[in-house]
This record gives structure tokens, sequence and C-alpha cells, in this order.
């Protein structure tokens, strides 16, 4: 198991809180800093995993700090907003067309669809016409014995 200074720590404290693998950091810190850790050892660093468990305060604390931090700034990559997205989509079909790609074309204005009619969210609302609620019918159910005669034996 390496030796890692503070600096180290806190890169890999920072990395698993912006939802980097282990493996990933692992990698990282070896071409950032050559320091070669296994990825198991990146693992312990991590409060939210059972390896991470005996994750000192200090740690914690910045590990949350990042991780708060990382999810504020999502709303400031250009890509996470549905405009940028669909401007960008809109420049490909261009090109595609340009260069007479229809079938391309087609697939990036079906893209395009799916990204405004929310294709590619979590939240799916199901309901009625017009907004309402879903319309419900009672059911009636008959229970009907069956028509059985006895022999006479």
């Amino acid at each position: 198991m390496a030796t890692l200074n503070d600096a180290a720590k806190r890169f890999i404290v920072q990395a698993l809180a912006c939802y980097d693998t282990p493996s990933e950091v692992s990698t990282a810190l070896k071409d950032e800093m050559g320091v070669d850790v296994a990825r198991t050892q990146v693992a312990q660093y991590d409060p939210t995993k059972v390896a991470g468990a005996k994750l000192s305060q200090k740690w914690r604390d910045l590990f949350e700090d990042t991780r708060k931090r990382f999810r504020d700034a999502v709303s400031e990559i250009p890509i996470a907003d549905q405009a940028f997205r669909l401007r960008s989509l809109g420049k490909i079909y261009d090109r595609h067309m340009a260069r007479g790609n229809v079938v391309a074309a087609a697939a990036v204005l079906e893209q395009a669809a799916k990204e405004q009619g929310g294709m590619f969210t979590n939240k799916r609302e199901v309901s009625g016409p017009n907004g309402g609620p879903i319309p419900t019918m009672p059911t009636t159910i008959e229970l009907v014995a069956p028509n059985v005669q006895q022999s006479e034996d």
C-alpha cells in the first residue's frame, strides 16, 4: 500500500467527489503526480462506499463540500443545457444536409425531437386528456355458479 501525502489524498477525495471511478483516479494520480496507487486504496477515500467507512472527518468534509460544489456547477456546463444541445444538433444537421447525407440528417432530427420531448430525462408524466387525470371506469364482475346436476346413485 502506497504512503500518500496530503496533496495526493486531497486529489483522490476531490476526484471521487466528482464521480470519477477509483480506476480513473488511480490513473490520473499516476499521470499528474507520479504516485502509483491501487484502486482499492483509492476507494478507501470515498465515504459513500463501504471501503471509505473509516475515513477521517477532515476528508469527509472535503468530500461533501467538493460534491456539493460539483453538483451546483452542473448548470454551468454548456452541454447540460437543453438549448445548447439543440443548437449543437442544429449545426450537425446543417453539416449533414450540406453534404447530402439525408440519412444522418434524419437521425439528427429524430434526436432533436427526442431531446425536445424530454426523452432523455428521468421524469415521465402520465396524464389523461388535456393534462387531466386518467379516466377510470368501474368494473363490474358477475359471478355465476355453474349449472351442475348431481347424479342419483
